[in-house]
């Protein structure tokens, strides 16, 4: 006799194949060896048509057993009183299995195990294959089952088998609305209730570097599909990897599911007595409670979550060190510069000692500053190399309170790890700060990398996805790694389109840009001071690539000083955590995000933060581009981020920044689509007294940068081939309140070049003075000519036209505006200075003069053709 069958409470895949089993197996009974989730025994209540040929166990006589065929399962634990089948030497079995090998398996004489997102997808191949075919009954069961365990073919796990079988269902009569209806339930009272005691419980802990979180509840009474539960948390809480306990009557129930490959939830789960793939498994636990299944996770954890980091894993390069004849005052300046605690001393290449701040900062208590740094360093220390495991340089460091120990590659230096480095990497939890740079002093959470591939082809078009491509191809020809950073990287995650593409090249990003434009035709402009370089495409694209560096500040306000560094290092430099993102563009790592500073978690809770506390009082051009971000991406700066920057404020720190990088500040920001916020925002924080000091916002100063929006938007909407600089307009607007000598300091101050500087002063000083005759005249008069508005306005740039249509509250006003810039502003006569020459007029004012009459009788329609302008010309030269 032969029996089909699979695991205790069994689910969809269980049964649809056991339906395609039975296909293969014709006169095998079908068996289940124990209990169903409650989606299966609804879908038979609910659809008897479907319900296959099924025969209960306990009318089964084991012993007439000569062939057991088991699907989605092979773990005799697993399917209850039938393991004893397994004890005779003569009954043959066949199993059909997608998860993974695990200690315990059955032997197996037949059937087929390999990957695959469901079991039912395997035995629908071979169907296919064997050209056995299915009624749409058969075809809808098995669909059920390819779609459960597929997540709607949408998990990891999910293989084109699947894809194929689902596709071979469906053109076999599978229906689709009742799939839909069993795998897509709406959740019960208990279920809602029990996911809100699992968010309740929820808590995310780190081991061995790696995100891990727990939920976990108890219950008096059985609640089914609690794997439906599992996935809905893990989406909702964007997790990694999570595990969910649940304690039901006598039983503890555990779903485990994975999105990265340093947890292998199968494998842990087998230690259990359960199982499944290293994405999804779960397991079942009797006469333990919630407590101790929790416990027994925790000791599992460290074994199984190991993702083997050594000590090149963790390192800093390239290092920061010191001479051996450097002097204990500048040792301090150095430690201070870099930010660091602790550094390297060298006789020439050798180490040969290490020096801290500590050691520095009592030997200049004692008026130690002019002895060399040799004299007091600390000579013992650990040698590491690249492939030192991390558990070693632990047991160093802890073992015996060192700070720092060095990694070399033979006698090379090449990397430092420090104790502050070691700490964040075995502790920090998710809720912590960012990853320490070469021991910067931070409480920081350990790097988060995943892959972004799937963004980059869904939000970037092909070609600049085979540019990145290309790129990172070029990076390992030259053994270089190769980053897309900053903007790009943030807006990436964000779903917007950025065409920015900044690369960071850890190495010499000039060579790098030289080579990559030799071999796809472009040109490149470097500059050898910085290691950056611009590659231009042939269409006028462009590329910034940049070594990676740090940079350090001599005083505040200053440029800074550049330096060659490590990513980590460049990326602790730039202004804000959203902006430290790196995706990873070499071939083997291709879009591998890396966050060093918490960046993912800034971006989701929607909030702006510096990286250090001295970050505005070294730039303090940080503090507009905080605003700017803040007003761009709709996100709200971070409370200690704005008390830093109103520290910054009161100690006036801005006051030392230069004007032109005030001004590029400035500009930037009233460029961007609602620069109104951003200047709002700006006098909320106290900044707009840095551009100038009579700079402050009133009702009325609020109601034209508001119409300036308005009407900004208006012209854009002309679809007008005209260039014009919005930022002008905002600036009129803003300092419109001002008086003449006040916006000339303002300029001043924005070392505004004095040739734009007296242009700005006579477009506001004039667009003022047309301002009023207009209003005045329009309210005297009932109608205005149309020349009229014509010779008010000609002289005016867009933008001061632009400025004052915002700045009137007279609508007629606004309406002689909107007609000259839409129709009279490019309205000229036929008749020309050569027409007036071949009348006899002599070269002189006397043209400008004939002309104006000529195009005021046009404008007014009181001529319309080139015949009747001549005749006016004629008669203008004859009654003068």
């Amino acid at each position: 006799m032969d029996v089909i069958t699979t695991h205790v409470n069994a689910d969809f895949d269980c049964l649809g194949a056991m339906v395609a089993a039975k296909k293969l197996y014709p006169d095998a009974l079908m068996v289940f060896p124990g209990s169903q989730e409650k989606s299966i025994r609804d879908f038979f209540l609910k659809t008897t048509g479907y319900m296959p040929a099924l025969t209960r166990l306990k009318d089964i006589d084991l012993s007439r057993i000569s062939r057991l065929i088991l699907v989605d399962c092979r773990h005799s634990s697993r399917i209850g009183r039938l393991a004893e089948v397994l004890k005779r030497p003569d009954v043959e079995v066949h199993i059909y299995d997608h998860h993974p090998e695990s200690a315990g398996d059955i032997s197996r004489s037949g059937g087929e195990i390999r990957e695959c997102g469901s079991t039912t997808a395997i035995l629908a191949k071979i169907l296919m294959e064997r050209g056995i075919g299915v009624n749409p009954v058969e075809a809808t069961t098995m669909m059920l089952g390819i779609y459960e365990d597929t997540g709607n073919l949408t998990f990891p796990s999910t293989t084109t088998d699947d894809y194929a079988a689902a596709s071979w269902l469906l053109s076999n009569g599978a229906n689709l609305n009742v799939v839909s209806e069993f795998v897509s339930q709406e959740l019960t009272a208990e279920q809602v209730s029990l996911l809100n005691d699992l968010l309740q419980s929820l808590q995310t802990v780190s081991v061995n570097g790696v995100d891990i979180s727990i939920a976990h509840a108890s219950l008096d009474y059985y609640v089914g599909d609690i794997a439906v539960l599992a996935h809905m948390l893990r989406d909702m809480e964007n997790l990694e990897a999570l595990f969910i306990v649940v304690g039901m009557g006598e039983r503890v129930y555990i779903v485990a599911r994975s999105r990265i490959p340093e947890v292998d939830v199968g494998a842990i789960l087998r230690e259990i007595g359960g199982g499944g793939h290293a994405t999804a498994a779960s397991a079942t636990v009797r006469d333990q409670t919630v407590i101790q299944v929790m416990g027994r996770l925790q000791q599992l954890f460290p074994d199984r979550i190991n993702p083997k980091r050594t000590a090149s894993d963790l390192m800093s390069s390239p290092v920061k060190t010191l001479s051996a004849g450097t002097t204990i005052a500048e040792a301090r300046e150095l430690l201070t510069r870099y930010n660091v605690n602790s550094m390297p001393v060298m006789d020439e290449r050798m180490m040969i000692g290490i020096i801290s701040l500590r050691i520095v900062e009592k030997a200049l208590y004692h008026g130690l500053g002019s002895l060399r740094v040799d004299e007091y360093m600390h000579t013992e220390f650990m040698r590491a190399e690249p492939d030192t495991p991390l558990n070693v340089i632990q047991n160093y460091i802890v073992g015996q309170h060192r700070r720092l120990v060095p990694v070399f590659s033979g006698q090379e230096l090449v990397g430092v790890i420090t104790r502050t480095d070691l700490l964040r990497y075995m502790y920090a939890g998710p809720q912590g700060g960012s990853e320490a740079v070469y021991d910067l002093g931070r409480e920081t959470p350990p790097v988060r990398r995943r892959e972004v591939v799937h963004l980059m082809n869904k939000h970037l078009s092909r070609r600049v996805v085979d540019i990145l491509r290309d790129l990172g191809r070029v990076g390992d020809e030259l053994e270089l790694p190769v980053y897309a950073i900053g903007g790009f990287a943030r807006d990436l995650l964000l779903g917007g389109k950025n065409d920015d593409i900044d690369i960071s090249v850890e190495g010499d990003g000039i060579l790098f840009a030289e080579t990559f434009a030799n071999r796809h035709g472009c040109r490149i402009k470097s500059h050898a001071k910085f290691g950056t370089a611009v590659i231009v495409f042939p269409d006028k694209a462009k590329i910034d690539v940049a070594s990676t560096r740090l940079e350090y500040y001599e005083t505040p306000g200053a440029l800074p000083t550049v330096e060659r560094s490590s990513l980590k290092m460049d990326l602790y430099r730039r202004d804000f955590t959203v902006n430290t993102l790196a995706v990873r563009l070499n071939p083997q790592n291709f879009g591998l995000l890396i966050d060093y500073f918490g960046a993912c978690r800034d971006l989701k809770d929607k909030t702006i933060r510096v990286l250090h506390n001295l970050s505005f009082v070294e730039d303090p051009t940080r503090v507009f581009r905080a605003v700017r971000f803040e007003q761009r991406l709709n996100f709200q700066i971070a409370r200690h981020t704005e008390n830093l920057i109103r520290n910054a404020v009161k100690m006036g720190f801005l006051d030392k920044l230069g004007g032109r990088r005030l001004l590029n500040e400035l500009i930037i920001i009233l460029r961007e689509r609602e620069p109104v916020r951003a200047i709002l925002r700006m006098e909320s924080l106290g900044l707009l007294r840095f551009i100038h000091p009579d700079l402050v916002l009133d009702s009325e100063n609020i109601r034209i940068l508001d119409e300036v929006k308005k009407v900004v938007t208006w012209f854009e909407l002309l679809y007008q081939q005209d260039n014009v600089e919005t930022w002008v307009v905002y600036f009129l607007a803003l300092t419109s309140l001002v008086s003449d000598d006040s916006f000339w300091e303002t300029c001043t101050r924005l070392s505004v070049s004095e040739h734009y500087r007296e242009r700005l002063i006579d477009m506001r000083v004039h667009g003022e003075q047309v301002l009023k005759v207009m209003e005045q005249k329009a309210a005297r008069e009932n109608t205005v000519r149309r020349s009229d508005i014509f010779f008010w306005l000609r002289s005016l740039s867009l933008e001061v036209l632009l400025y004052i249509m915002a700045k009137t509250r007279r609508e007629d006003v606004r309406k002689f505006i909107s007609l000259y810039v839409t129709q009279l502003r490019g309205v000229s006569c036929s008749v020309t200075g050569d027409d007036l020459k071949s009348m006899g007029l002599p070269p002189g004012p006397r043209y400008r003069e004939v002309l104006d009459v000529v195009l005021k009788a046009r404008l007014n329609g009181e001529v319309s053709t080139h015949a009747d302008e001549l005749l006016l010309a004629r008669q203008e030269l004859a009654r003068k």
